[in-house]
């Protein structure tokens, strides 16, 4: 019986070893956005939105990100980007996906987080960036209100971009009324890093 039980925690105590260094060896994604006004890291969350990284993914490795622009914005908020090209043409995007804001990551300063029209499972390539914390737009129920906006990584490297981004001057520009920087920022190339 001794040497049964004996066993049984050896296999235990292995198993939980193998599974404590697979978790101390995962490593998150990381993408690098190369922007007109510099480059940003970008470390991705699939443990806490996995379709929303998936998504996000599928477009960075199709190139769909590529020669888009931060097309709105605004000043102690947010830098939004990739849904429009320099043209203000709109970017062909797949279908959208279902709202990941409930997974317990906050729209804090430096979050990439998914934007979304006023139905709250309809996002699809555009993303935001948040400057500041911005806690009203965290996950607070499922209602229309309180759905939020779903958080999926965060910058590493190049925070100092968004900022710098972010004092650019603004106007109107193609069919947006304005937050458009007058200077277009180009989002020139976005890649998946190899660990």
């Amino acid at each position: 019986m001794f040497l049964i039980k004996n066993r049984a925690m050896k296999y235990l105590l292995m198993l939980a070893l193998t599974i404590s260094l697979n978790t101390a060896f995962a490593v998150n994604p990381r993408v690098k956005m190369e922007t007109s006004e510099g480059t940003v890291v970008i470390e991705l969350y699939p443990d806490k939105a996995p379709v929303t990284v998936k998504n996000f993914l599928r477009y960075v490795e199709a190139g769909k990100y590529d020669g888009t622009i931060f097309h709105r914005v605004m000043r102690g908020f947010m830098n939004q980007g990739g849904g429009f090209d320099q043209n203000y043409n709109k970017v062909d995007t797949y279908a959208p996906i279902g709202n990941e804001a409930d997974n317990g990551l906050k729209n804090k300063r430096g979050t990439i987080a998914m934007a979304r029209t006023g139905d709250p499972h309809s996002a699809t390539n555009q993303f935001f960036i948040n400057t500041v914390n911005n806690y009203a737009l965290d996950y607070s129920g499922k209602t229309m209100r309180g759905w939020g906006y779903a958080v999926f990584g965060d910058v590493k490297q190049g925070m100092n971009v968004m900022d710098n981004i972010a004092k650019m001057k603004t106007s109107a520009g193609g069919p947006f009324g304005s937050d458009v920087p007058v200077t277009p920022v180009v989002i020139q190339h976005v890649t998946l890093l190899k660990e």
